[in-house]
């Protein structure tokens, strides 16, 4: 069996973080989601692997190389347009000719990974097989409806409640897949539709299984899904106390500190993970909060919250929770007069005042 991973997309519900990163390389509790994606094909045997990118190939690329660090071999296969996921199959059939596979979207996060869905796929072949879960907002995805178990019918993002049941973006296809995707046609927001083709295919009397989800899994393409993927994951990770901590400070619960890390003076209070070289002078780091490396944070309280590479925050006892702070961000409290805010804002940015 074979892998695909779809690494395209311009991420544009995440802006304007993703104007200079790929949004399947922002860090759930430090690690790029990607990372886990990989991850997971790797322990399930799948190691001859496809990664659909687009226009940030070349960060990709950087960071995934070759794939041996994660237990694969990568082949890189170019979509020049975003024309749906439907459209990645399609270009990909190249690379996966006559092959059974599984294609996962590189910015979703599958809590106990892809395994015992391969193996059932394995053991007992069909033409498709989907994965859903139980959604509050189905008209915000894909959805199956069942009946007696079996799945009679897809609509993309119904604007009518048709059924609760979420495709998540993980799928398992044999080689009739390309059928489908080359009958098909564009759908009104002008891209190749998987759920069309899945559906193709359901028409045609091919067999499509449901397998439902029962652990969590998230789509990370918005800011509260991915705070939310970040807190998951957060809550499952083992305690690692490599830095140094000051007398003065307190390090509680679930809390992993990798090295050259620096407590003075602070509270930290997991789960909650620190990156190499960060420094926390002055300050409450609460639950829930992922700080990658070299960073400083000082006189400052966060909680819930992302801080990506390099940044500094001074905040002279400021709150910041629920936020998401972009690589080498600089947020200080000036002192000056007359009072005020300084702002310098790319598009698409968000911030709220008290």
């Amino acid at each position: 069996m074979k892998g695909l991973v779809l690494s395209g997309g311009k991420g544009t519900r995440l802006r304007p973080i993703t104007f200079t990163s790929a949004k399947q390389l922002l860090p759930i509790a430090n690690k790029p989601v990607l990372f886990f994606c990989l991850e997971q094909l790797a322990a399930a045997g799948v190691t001859d692997v496809g990664i659909v990118v687009g226009d940030t190939e070349a960060e990709i690329r950087g960071a995934i190389g070759d794939g041996g660090a994660f237990g694969i071999q990568a082949t890189y296969i170019r979509q020049d347009v975003p024309g749906g996921l439907a459209h990645a199959v399609k270009v990909s059939e190249s690379f996966l000719k006559d092959a059974p596979f599984i294609m996962v979207l590189g910015d979703n996060l599958l809590r106990d990974g892809v395994t015992s869905i391969v193996e059932e796929f394995r053991a007992d072949p069909c033409n498709c097989q989907i994965l859903l879960t139980r959604v509050k907002n189905p008209n915000q995805f894909g959805v199956a409806e069942l009946r007696d178990g079996k799945v009679v019918r897809l609509v993309e993002k119904p604007k009518e409640f048709i059924s609760d049941l979420a495709l998540v973006g993980v799928y398992l296809f044999d080689r009739n897949i390309f059928k489908a995707v080359n009958a098909i046609r564009p759908s009104g927001r002008g891209e190749l539709e998987i759920t069309d083709a899945i559906q193709w295919l359901l028409t045609g009397g091919y067999a499509v299984r449901p397998h439902l989800v029962t652990g969590w899994w998230k789509d990370t393409g918005k800011l509260e899904d991915i705070l939310e993927a970040n807190r998951m994951v957060l809550d499952g990770i083992e305690e690692r106390i490599v830095g140094r901590i000051d007398t003065g400070s307190r390090v509680e619960f679930k809390v992993a500190l990798e090295d050259g890390v620096v407590i003075e003076n602070s509270v930290v209070r997991g789960p909650a993970a620190i990156g190499a070289g960060t420094r926390i002078v002055n300050s409450y780091v609460g639950p829930f909060t992922a700080i990658a490396g070299g960073c400083t944070i000082a006189n400052v309280e966060v909680e819930h919250s992302i801080i990506l590479e390099g940044c500094t925050i001074d905040g002279a006892g400021s709150r910041i929770i629920d936020s998401l702070v972009g690589r080498n961000v600089v947020i200080r409290k000036g002192d000056g007069q007359p009072r005020a805010y300084h702002f310098m804002l790319g598009d698409y940015s968000g911030i709220t005042l008290p």
